[in-house]
């Protein structure tokens, strides 16, 4: 099957440091191209992949200084992808929903995987009219606020196996809080629970431009005394020590989270987590196996010690069941052969086929 996976161009596939869709593109696929697919990456210039690359911009979004206005980089590529679209089977969007407009006619053969927040009243308006765009959510609370779009499924995301190596004797005796310092990741709480405790709080944070105010003015006050350690963003080659090193995740959120990238990244280090009972939380965590889930400071205050106790062995055991890339290429390969089957007027009884890998390598 050809397959394009087209990328956002904020960040580099896969990202040098934060950046949690381009993370996800380039381990699908990655995982694609090891299973035989003929995959085509639409990402920007400095992107890294065994796939073709089609560069849509030189360089990520991000890292460019004179880049004011992302949209028209956006509205360059899907023009771009729009002419070479004949060349694929499945076309498969992490852009949000840029590409609606001129995709509609042959929706049947796309996929957008949806990556953040879908509870906001304009998004609702949008998929009201374009009913056709078939629509993957990357946890099941994701799409409750819009339970009348056109959903082909749900895939969790997945982590290379080999990716991170668990320690299951833990030396580094402090919890860690990795992500990006915004209200609704309220760092603040795991600051409060790790005081609290008495655990020292190691935090690899990014802070983004737009959340700049908020980290000076209600962050940087609660970094000031012991035990507190602020790190910076980290690489994933920089996540296996940090996470696995650190005796449980703190995961104190406060808002609908999507999935929750970290929560897996943890469970590959064999690291328990300590998640607030938002979004996806429910669907990701195995309450008593891989964390524990509290809707308070009070009662994470309270669940630490049960936390702690975790099997980190059955913590990266349920990990491998659940969360590998290989898991995660499977799911969306079954969905690819949906729509192809469907475009194409493939009878359903040789969907099972189209999915095999003998029928899939070109």
């Amino acid at each position: 099957m050809k397959i394009a996976q087209v990328a956002p161009l904020i960040e580099s596939v896969p990202p040098k440091l934060y950046g949690g869709t381009e993370r996800v593109v380039s381990y699908l696929t990655e995982e694609l191209v090891a299973q035989g697919h003929d995959v085509t990456l639409f990402a920007s210039g400095d992107s890294t992949t065994s796939a073709k690359l089609v560069p849509c911009c030189e360089q990520s979004l991000r890292s460019n200084p004179a880049v004011r206005d992302p949209i028209p980089y956006y509205m360059m590529m899907v023009d771009k992808i729009r002419r070479m679209a004949s060349a694929f089977d499945i076309i498969h969007f992490h852009i949000d929903q840029f590409q609606f407009p001129v995709f509609r006619t042959v929706a049947q053969k796309t996929l957008t995987t949806l990556h953040g927040r879908q509870d906001l009243p304009d998004l609702q308006l949008l998929y009201s009219a374009f009913p056709e765009m078939s629509l993957v959510s990357i946890s099941d609370s994701q799409r409750e606020p819009i339970p009348y779009a056109k959903f082909a499924g749900t895939v969790y995301h997945g982590l290379p196996q080999a990716l991170h190596r668990p320690t299951f004797d833990p030396r580094g005796g402090y919890l860690a809080f990795l992500g990006r310092i915004s209200p609704e990741k309220r760092l603040d709480r795991a600051i409060e629970i790790a005081r609290a405790t008495g655990f020292p709080l190691k935090i690899a944070a990014k802070v983004d431009a737009v959340d700049v105010e908020y980290f000076d003015e209600k962050i940087k006050p609660l970094l000031q005394g012991d035990g507190i350690h602020f790190v910076g963003e980290i690489s994933d080659r920089e996540k296996a020590k940090f996470l696995g090193e650190a005796s449980a995740l703190l995961f104190p959120i406060d808002w609908p989270e999507p999935f929750g990238m970290v929560m897996i990244e943890a469970m590959a280090c064999g690291t328990p987590v300590l998640a607030f009972d938002h979004g996806s939380v429910r669907e990701v965590i195995d309450e008593g196996i891989t964390g524990f889930i509290v809707d308070n400071v009070e009662n994470a205050i309270a669940a630490l010690p049960g936390v702690l106790a975790l099997d980190r062995v059955r913590i990266r055991e349920r990990f491998d069941e659940r969360f590998t890339s290989a898991s995660m290429a499977k799911a969306y390969v079954a969905l690819y052969a949906r729509n192809f089957a469907t475009a194409s007027r493939v009878p359903a009884s040789r969907i099972e086929e189209i999915t095999s890998h003998e029928t899939l390598v070109n």
